[in-house]
């Protein structure tokens, strides 16, 4: 991912809490975010556009030490500060992949059992590169795999992306749902929005 599309939504001061780099990560309750999301000890966990890696460390504590957590990201910068800091923290189920999400993603075909997305989306041109994006992803999840994709609701704010730049989670359906995935979560986030999604068969 672009780091100067990353910088947009950073939260501005909204927290104090030092971080490594931009991440929407505590621009709502991401404890309630991976409470609901319920991911399972040993699962393969992918975060596309991983950013400064704060989800894929949340993650890895969930899957825990039978899981796999894939921090991908096209900032090679971003990756070694999540190596360094796995390092440091003794997380050993955490692998960085230098990748961009609009390529073709580095994994078999159904190898992962939960995709993540956030805030990357509304950094590519969603009507043009979205069903490729999703589509890839489709490949690479297990049968009853699952993707989410976090964003911005579309609306002005005084924090993350512009409004023009906003993508809603109707927008995200219109893309995600003819692919071959079901709709089977939606969470509020004040200011964001969490929506999940299962692949078919």
């Amino acid at each position: 991912m672009d780091v100067h599309c990353k910088r947009e939504i950073d939260c501005n001061g909204r927290h104090s809490a030092p971080r490594r780099g931009p991440t929407s990560y505590r621009m709502h309750d991401s404890d309630l975010v991976f409470e609901r999301l319920a991911l399972k000890e040993g699962s393969v966990f992918l975060d596309m556009g991983c950013g400064p890696g704060e989800y894929a460390f949340h993650a890895a504590r969930c899957v825990g030490s039978t899981g796999i957590v894939f921090a991908l990201d096209s900032n090679i910068h971003m990756l070694n500060e999540i190596d360094e800091e796995c390092a440091v923290s003794g997380f050993t189920n955490i692998k960085t992949i230098n990748s961009d999400i609009t390529e073709t993603l580095p994994f078999e075909d159904n190898s992962v059992d939960f995709c993540f997305i956030s805030m990357s989306l509304h950094c590519i041109n969603l009507k043009e590169r979205g069903a490729d994006v999703f589509k890839e992803v489709r490949r690479i999840l297990k049968p009853s795999g699952q993707v989410a994709v976090l964003e911005c609701k579309k609306v002005e704010a005084d924090f993350g992306p512009s409004l023009r730049s906003r993508i809603s989670d109707e927008e995200i359906k219109t893309v995600v749902a003819p692919l071959g995935f079901r709709e089977d979560l939606y969470i509020d986030l004040e200011g964001n929005y969490l929506i999940r999604f299962t692949k078919q068969k």
